[in-house]
């Protein structure tokens, strides 16, 4: 998994991560299974909250999935790997975040619709004391960074 930060105008604010279709993550109907695409993101998510060391792997450690949309916009194919994946922070708050997904082909101009876009609302948690817990100062700091105005 490759990854970057995107330098397109149209996006001002996103993360970039290069994700490798498998042959197992296709249908019957030649195109990714949508629990297949969830894996992907999922991948997609976490290259990008490690991509700055060990500074942020609160926001994995901590967060789990409150909930996830994803929107089907047209097909993606096993020749369209690997999947262009484009990150961002939709919004924030005292004790979740969202991220917004866009994914592309890799061949596909960054400038074409996204075949699929999601977002996924990561809440944070107290692992120990299992409850909720506020979003600390340097994960408030990374969030903001990558948020979309």
């Amino acid at each position: 998994m490759m990854s970057n930060v995107t330098d397109t105008p149209a996006a001002v604010v996103g993360y970039d991560a290069f994700v490798t279709v498998r042959w197992s993550d296709m249908d019957a109907f030649q195109h990714i299974n949508h629990a297949r695409m969830v894996t992907l993101l999922e991948e997609a998510r976490i290259d990008w909250l490690l991509s700055e060391g060990s500074e942020n792997s609160s926001l994995i450690t901590s967060a789990f999935i409150a909930d996830i949309h994803v929107k089907y916009r047209g097909q993606l194919r096993h020749s369209d790997s690997p999947l262009r994946i484009t990150m961002w922070i939709a919004k924030h708050r005292a004790v979740d975040f969202t991220i917004g997904y866009e994914v592309r082909g890799a061949r596909t101009p960054i400038t074409d619709p996204p075949a699929v876009t999601a977002t996924t609302q990561m809440a944070v948690a107290d692992v120990d004391a299992q409850r909720l817990r506020r979003i600390t100062a340097t994960e408030r700091e990374y969030l903001t960074r990558w948020s979309r105005t």
